[in-house]
């Protein structure tokens, strides 16, 4: 790949403003050190194997000043891999014209592109990733800390809260009580990686993957190994005259406690 010399655009490196709105960097295969100290910090130079490495990279620093980011223009070799990305803050660019004369019945929608030029731009060089492009400054107000956590790019359901998130499910505890213990654990909700809606997401898909095509074997299946997981869950399918699955019902332990207790009985009709 050709690494002639081209101007690259860059408001700030580091720790200095750079007053020239164009400043031109010269073979990137020659930058064999980042332009900044600080591995957290991105700047001109700073070379990743993956491209994975490279968004965790700014989506750290983004996270830690105060912004969120998407992927904007990519661009493709011959061969249809990528050779060109760049990382943009999610305020870049304007509303569409038809949104803003939009009538709206309700309020209207906040205004969340204000046409904010930060980014970074990355090339890839031979087998690594090199930022090549960056723009440091944002034309708006960053966020404190306790609001950019519950920004959707910041937000993630880790292994061990999904553990946690399985273990208190099978027990019945609601979602906002499973952000409570989340909360308590982690010293504030804006210290918590995830918020109630995440949790309640992650149960979603994984249902999903449960009840997915050929449901009726896979939900016997689930029956099945619930009952060896829990000795008092109980279940009874219906058939028809076909052998294709009616009505079933199911009840585990703790309902079949409270039951004694309320004598309430949940039904679903999906006809």
């Amino acid at each position: 790949m050709s690494t002639n010399s081209k101007e690259f655009e860059i408001i700030s490196c580091g720790d200095e403003i750079i007053k020239d709105e164009h400043v031109v960097v010269e073979d990137q295969s020659n930058l064999k050190q980042p332009l900044c100290n600080s591995p957290v910090e991105p700047c001109l130079g700073m070379k990743f194997d993956e491209l994975e490495d490279a968004h965790a990279c700014y989506n750290t620093y983004a996270r830690r000043v105060g912004f969120n980011i998407r992927k904007n223009h990519t661009r493709l070799s011959k061969d249809k891999s990528l050779i060109a990305l760049e990382y943009i803050c999610l305020r870049e660019g304007f509303r569409y014209k038809n949104c803003q004369n939009k009538i709206y019945t309700k309020s209207e929608p906040a205004e969340t592109r204000v046409g904010c030029k930060a980014f970074m731009g990355l090339k890839k060089v031979e087998s690594r990733w090199i930022a090549c492009k960056l723009v440091i400054k944002h034309n708006h107000d960053l966020l404190c800390p306790r609001c950019t956590s519950l920004l959707r790019g910041h937000r993630v359901v880790t292994s061990a809260q999904k553990s946690l998130i399985d273990k208190l499910n099978e027990y019945g505890v609601a979602s906002r009580k499973i952000m409570s213990v989340f909360s308590k654990e982690s010293g504030g909700d804006h210290n918590v990686s995830c918020i109630a809606k995440d949790v309640q997401n992650y149960l979603s898909n994984k249902r999903r993957l449960i009840f997915g095509k050929g449901d009726a074997q896979k939900l016997y299946n689930y029956f099945l190994e619930r009952q060896i997981k829990n000795p008092g869950f109980v279940y009874a399918i219906q058939v028809d005259e076909n052998g294709c699955m009616g009505n079933f019902f199911w009840a585990d332990a703790r309902s079949r406690a409270v039951y004694q207790y309320f004598g309430d009985v949940v039904t679903f009709d999906a006809t």
